[in-house]
Order: C-alpha cells, then sequence, then structure tokens
C-alpha cells in the first residue's frame, strides 16, 4: 500500500508536554522554537482535557461530541447526518473546532426518537455536496480509487474532514450499544495495573503505523481543538486516574506495517517499556494473510519478552478502513483481530477497535469519524481508541 502522509512521532512525558506540540520530537521543538513567538501564536488556546469526553460511549446515557458530516439531499436541498443512537434530548451541536455553536430550529432540527438530525436551508452548519467528497479519477496527489469505480474518494491531509463535519451532543436510552467492547480484568495485566495503582512511575511504549503517530487528529493537525491523538490521551487518562507518572514512548512511523514491527524490537526494549501498544493492521491490509499478520506479531512479542521478561501487551485490532477504498481487502479486518485474540493470555490483551469500528459503519457512513478519508480515525475517533485502550486498565470503564 502506498503510504499516505503523516510523519512519526516519539517520546516525553505525558505531564509536560503541551497539547498543540504534543505530536512534535521534543528535540525538534527545542532545537526549533523562537526565543520570541509572535503574539498571535502564543494566544492559541490548549486543548482541555474533558473526563467526560473520554468516558467510554456506550457507557451511561449521554453520547459526548458524536462526529457527524451533513450531506446535502439533492430532492429536499436539505443536509443530513445520523448519529449512532436514537436521540432523547439534543445538548449541543458545535462545529468540530468548538468555535460554533448552533441553535435548534435555526441551524438544524430533529425528532426524539430518531436518529437524524436535519439542517435546513439557511443554517450556518457545513453541508457537502455528494459529488464533492468524490474526486475524478487521477486528480490528487494519491490515488484513493473508489471500489465502484466511480472516481476517487476525497482524500483530507490535515483538517479538510475536520473542517466539515459536525459534533453533537445529547441524550439517549441506556444500554444501546451491543457490540462486544473490552472490559477491566485485573488478571490480566497485573504488572502495569499494580505499579499504576502504587502510583510508580510506567513507561509505555506505542508501536503502530500512522493511525498511532496520531494523523488527523486536531492537535497533529495544529488546528482548534487541539487534542491529542489517541497515545497521549490514554496516558492522560491513567494519570488521572492513578495520579502517578505515565510516559508515552511513540515509536509508530506512518506507512508501516507488522512486518516492519519486527524490526523495531531492539528499539522497543531500549525504552525499558512496562506496557507496550501494539497497533497494526491498516497497512497491512491491503493484502497480507491473517496468518502471516499474527505470525509477525507473535514474533515480536516473544522478541520483546525474551530481552525484556516483565514487559505487558495490548494488541489493539484496528479501525476499519473506509469500504469504498479499493486497496484495502475488507475481509482481512475481522480476520486480524480474530488473530491477535488467539495471542492473548497473561500480560497480553486485546483492544477490539476493530468491532467497533465495524458497528459504526453499520449505522453511519465512514464520513462521519474519518479524519482523512480513507484510514485515519478524526478528534472523535482517536478518543474511541482511547476509550477501548483504556477500558483493559481502568476499573468500571468496561462495564
Amino acid at each position: 500500500m502506498q503510504p499516505l502522509p503523516c510523519p512519526a512521532v516519539i517520546s516525553r512525558s505525558i505531564a509536560r508536554r503541551s497539547a498543540v506540540l504534543a505530536l512534535l520530537p521534543l528535540g525538534l521543538i527545542l532545537a526549533a522554537a523562537p526565543r520570541h513567538l509572535p503574539a498571535q501564536e502564543q494566544a492559541k488556546p490548549a486543548w482541555k482535557y474533558s473526563a467526560d469526553m473520554l468516558r467510554p460511549f456506550w457507557l451511561g446515557n449521554v453520547m459526548q461530541g458524536e462526529s457527524v458530516l451533513f450531506v446535502k439531499d439533492e430532492k429536499t436541498g436539505e443536509g443530513r447526518a445520523s448519529v449512532l443512537f436514537p436521540i432523547d434530548r439534543v445538548l449541543s451541536v458545535s462545529s468540530s473546532s468548538g468555535e460554533m455553536q448552533y441553535e435548534e430550529g435555526r441551524d438544524y432540527v430533529w425528532k426524539a426518537g430518531s436518529r437524524e438530525i436535519i439542517v435546513p436551508a439557511g443554517s450556518r452548519i457545513v453541508v457537502s455536496k455528494p459529488d464533492a467528497l468524490r474526486r475524478p479519477a487521477g486528480s490528487q496527489k494519491y490515488r484513493l480509487t473508489h471500489r465502484d469505480g466511480n472516481g476517487e474518494i476525497y482524500f483530507g491531509a490535515k483538517l479538510e474532514y475536520h473542517d466539515i463535519q459536525t459534533i453533537v451532543s445529547y441524550t439517549h436510552a441506556q444500554g444501546l450499544w451491543k457490540t462486544p467492547v473490552p472490559k477491566f480484568d485485573a488478571d490480566a495485566l497485573p504488572g502495569t495495573l499494580k505499579k499504576l495503582q502504587n502510583r510508580e512511575p510506567v513507561k509505555i511504549v506505542v508501536l503502530g503505523d500512522s493511525i498511532s503517530t496520531g494523523c488527523n487528529a486536531s492537535g497533529w493537525a495544529d488546528g482548534m481543538p487541539f487534542q491529542p491523538a489517541y497515545p497521549d490521551l490514554l496516558g492522560r487518562m491513567l494519570q488521572e486516574k492513578y495520579k502517578g507518572p505515565v510516559t508515552v514512548t511513540n515509536l509508530s512511523v506512518g506507512g508501516m506495517d507488522s512486518a516492519w514491527g519486527l524490526t523495531q524490537v531492539d528499539k522497543v526494549v531500549e525504552a525499558a517499556p512496562d506496557l507496550v501498544l501494539i497497533a497494526f493492521g491498516m497497512n497491512d491490509s491491503a493484502g497480507r494473510p491473517a496468518a502471516d499478520f499474527q505470525d509477525k506479531i507473535a514474533a515480536t512479542i516473544k522478541a520483546i519478552r525474551e530481552k525484556r521478561p516483565g514487559a505487558e501487551f495490548i494488541l489493539i485490532a484496528t479501525m476499519v478502513g473506509n469500504p469504498g477504498w479499493a486497496t484495502l481487502k475488507q475481509e482481512l479486518f475481522p480476520q486480524y483481530r480474530d488473530a491477535l485474540a488467539k495471542l492473548s493470555g497473561p500480560g497480553v490483551a486485546l483492544a477490539d477497535v476493530t468491532s467497533v469500528w465495524g458497528e459504526f459503519l453499520k449505522l453511519k457512513h465512514d464520513w462521519d469519524q474519518t479524519g482523512n478519508g480513507v484510514n485515519h480515525p478524526n478528534d472523535f475517533g482517536h478518543r474511541v481508541y482511547a476509550q477501548v485502550i483504556g477500558s483493559l486498565l481502568i476499573p468500571g470503564e468496561g462495564k
């Protein structure tokens, strides 16, 4: 698969980095930082941590900050989008940046018990035309041929989708999410959990592809609200819960796959991890058989354990890529998930984002939660990643 643009990130402590610069190498930050920043750069607001936004979306009766993309109905001229759950009450609707708050009646309408929100003519909400989400063949830097042969999927390098998506918070009935989600098990990752509970320093190493580097999170793209990507969100969640120091070392590189991950064992071990997050599958899904994928991940775990016997692992089953992208073999995503599940055992847990994302795509469109149109999550998606992984480490979050 041709790698899409997204640079790698490396490590720094969660507690001492700013949200705006969180996805740049620390050495680069120090070397490049001017002595006196212009006033407008100094005034950039930092991302604000919110426990409510990071509570697993499947718990309780409030959905916080779900993303949607309104598409124009050519017959009525209205914009339409659906959320995950039937709405009891809309709490807020805003631009993805959070800078624009929309008004019910003026900017949007909805009906109780429906999942659909409608944008009438004259609304301030961004509404996209269906043909704007397609591009003529060969018209973009990266060839993203649609599976139906009708042009290419619209590609967003940084904030293109973020700028045309809308976030919705609402209440709904409890217990509606039926797809399996990870559950906290005190015996699954005992070493990491003991350190967290004792407020001892915990070192996490992330080894993955462009999703794990933070691609298309607003903080990575330097846009409001400057939300960090899932590795940093997870670190912050663990610090807020356990009140001890958590360091995240991110060795992920865009465009890489499970075979490359196996070559990075020495770098992982050098960081002396207590917990290793292994997150591949998206780039493998251009054609690597599930058995080979499983072998690569198993070999990576074994090689790390030989040099770092106490290390524990979370294997992340990737989000599902855009079903319309001809390059991806969709049948491989659940096969990879099942392969990772077979590797689970003492000190090795599965974070199943694949099943969650697959259910999203049954209820909504890929463009509702994509960051680039094909294979990266947006801010909502990065929060979902953190919620799924965090459920393995935080009691009560997976119930």
